[in-house]
């Protein structure tokens, strides 16, 4: 399972950087390859590239603004909720993306 992620806050600095360590830490116990890309006061961090998207499985947007390049997401399903639930529950946020893809597949079958 491969996730990828935008945080962004409308300052784009604390909670987009505490939701961004909270995904990837919880990620990683869990087994799953995360990208996150951090949006906000400093521009795009950790830049998800065309090649990522294509090989993801789901995004999780956990936002409070508007993104930049929102474009390239357009094919992939998408999970978004505020920035905080990424801060205070990433690994409930992180199964809720699972368990899109599991109905997405279901749906294929």
């Amino acid at each position: 399972m491969k996730i990828i992620a935008i945080t962004a806050c409308p300052a784009g600095v604390a909670h987009t950087n505490m939701a961004a360590a909270a995904l990837e830490a919880t990620a990683k116990k869990m087994g799953i390859q995360i990208k996150v890309e951090k949006q906000g006061a400093m521009g795009i961090e950790n830049e998800i590239k065309e090649k990522e998207v294509a090989a993801a499985d789901v995004l999780i947007l956990a936002v409070d603004t508007a993104i930049a390049k929102s474009d390239r997401f357009k094919d992939i399903p998408t999970l978004k909720v505020p920035v905080a639930e990424a801060v205070k529950n990433p690994r409930g946020l992180i199964n809720q993306a699972l368990e899109l893809v599991q109905k997405r597949l279901t749906k294929e079958s």
